[in-house]
């Protein structure tokens, strides 16, 4: 425990609060998306609040992060099991003292540090580590950190075989949507269409194992995504048509032959709309 620190130690996991970040360890045994994304350190700036939840035996111990800080969640869209939750710990009757603690700890050095509990415009909260792979029910998807990769298997629909493999790099996606079911990638400019046929979509297994890994992959792509919050960049203006344009000169010659112009505004005007082309 590091000096200072306040550890809640279970037979689920451990945490440690340094009063700057919580240390999340899952134990062995703990669920397969948590042990598979392993320790995990949020800073004291994505969370929202630590609630402690007693039960007749123990309880729970929960960070909420604050809206928009934890890939993880935006990418489940709060759809995931309770026991594959990194952010929840199962607490015994002989630790419920320190768990009480360690979430009035976290609260305290909240309000000490002034920390919102508004939304936050950047993910906050580490995205799992890359690279993932998830085998679904018609096929497989890997991530490397720049691109998807879909290959498909002997189950999948003819439309997707027919798309083929699919190699999908990072800008080309717009959004991941994952349910236990299925993890599907909006992909720009192509409608989604139901996940048995979407060649851009993997249909899964539901199993303890599946959901871990499906999930971390989801939460790995969105993690490197633009944030939701990130305002879209404006669309590049359009060359004005040129016969447009030369019709529009034409209009100004004569504004400015009949005095309506002066040579000065001709002028302007002019190169204001050949820059158009």
């Amino acid at each position: 425990m590091v000096s200072g620190a306040i550890e809640v130690a279970t037979k689920d996991g451990t945490w440690t609060f340094d009063f700057a970040t919580v240390r999340i360890t899952p134990a062995a045994g703990a669920h397969p998306l948590r042990t598979a994304l392993g320790a995990l350190t949020i800073p004291l700036t994505a969370v929202h609040d630590a609630a402690w939840e007693p039960a007749r035996k123990g309880g729970v111990l929960r960070l909420h992060p604050r809206p928009g800080a934890d890939p993880l969640r935006h990418a489940t869209g709060g759809r995931l099991p309770d026991a594959a939750d990194p952010l929840r710990l199962t607490v015994g009757p002989d630790t419920t003292a320190t768990a009480t603690a360690f979430a009035d700890a976290v609260r305290d050095a909240r309000a000490l540090a002034g920390i919102g509990d508004g939304p936050v415009t950047e993910y906050l909260v580490p995205g799992p580590r890359v690279p993932l792979s998830v085998d679904g029910e018609d096929g497989n998807a890997t991530f490397d950190g720049d691109r998807v990769r879909i290959d498909w298997g002997w189950a999948a629909d003819k439309a997707k075989t027919a798309a083929g493999p699919r190699d999908l790099p990072l800008p080309q996606i717009d959004a991941v949507e994952w349910t236990k079911s299925a993890l599907r990638f909006r992909v720009r400019g192509v409608p989604a269409t139901d996940p048995a046929h979407d060649p851009n979509c993997l249909r899964l297994w539901g199993f303890k194992k599946d959901i871990g890994h499906s999930a971390l992959l989801a939460a790995a792509v969105t993690a490197r995504l633009p944030h939701p919050a990130t305002p879209p960049d404006p669309a590049p203006a359009q060359p004005a048509d040129a016969d447009v344009v030369l019709r529009r000169l034409r209009e100004l010659g004569e504004l400015r032959r009949d005095g309506v112009l002066t040579d000065e505004e001709f002028t302007a005007a002019k190169q204001k709309l050949l820059g158009r082309l």
